[in-house]
């Protein structure tokens, strides 16, 4: 399912361009973006939108349940199976479970942050995840 958000043009650069858009629906309510109610996006320019030129992208959903589910599923899922990692490790050794858990759930923590990171590089590089500008207003 894909989505149509306005917004406009500030620079382009070959075949991408970055846009300035209001928050959608989605985004008013979560407060991880810092600053006003508008968000810079790169986005692919087939039309040869221009900087000040307003224009239509569309927003594929399916990218931004993806995104949201690394962001921020992916590290609570992994702090809880470090912890299980944990208390199986201190079984095996014969110690306290509390700190073998504690330190899982912070190894599977970092881990998960790392992996964050890596997913926002591919995804960043990957042009088929980019929003693509359908008409120019």
């Amino acid at each position: 399912m894909k989505k149509e958000v306005q917004g406009v043009v500030i620079e382009t650069n070959g075949n991408i361009a970055k846009v300035k858009s209001n928050r959608h629906g989605d985004c008013k309510n979560c407060g991880a973006c810092p600053g006003d109610n508008a968000t810079v996006l790169e986005v692919q320019n087939p039309v040869g939108a221009k900087p000040g030129q307003r224009v239509v992208f569309e927003l594929k959903e399916e990218n931004m349940l993806k995104a949201a589910f690394v962001v921020y599923i992916l590290p609570i899922i992994a702090i809880f199976l470090g912890s299980i990692c944990g208390t199986w490790v201190a079984a095996k050794f014969g110690q306290s479970e509390k700190m073998f858990q504690i330190g899982g759930a912070i190894i599977a923590f970092i881990l998960s942050v790392l992996y964050v990171k890596v997913f926002d590089r591919a995804t960043n590089k990957n042009n088929k995840a980019k929003p693509i500008i359908t008409r120019i207003l």
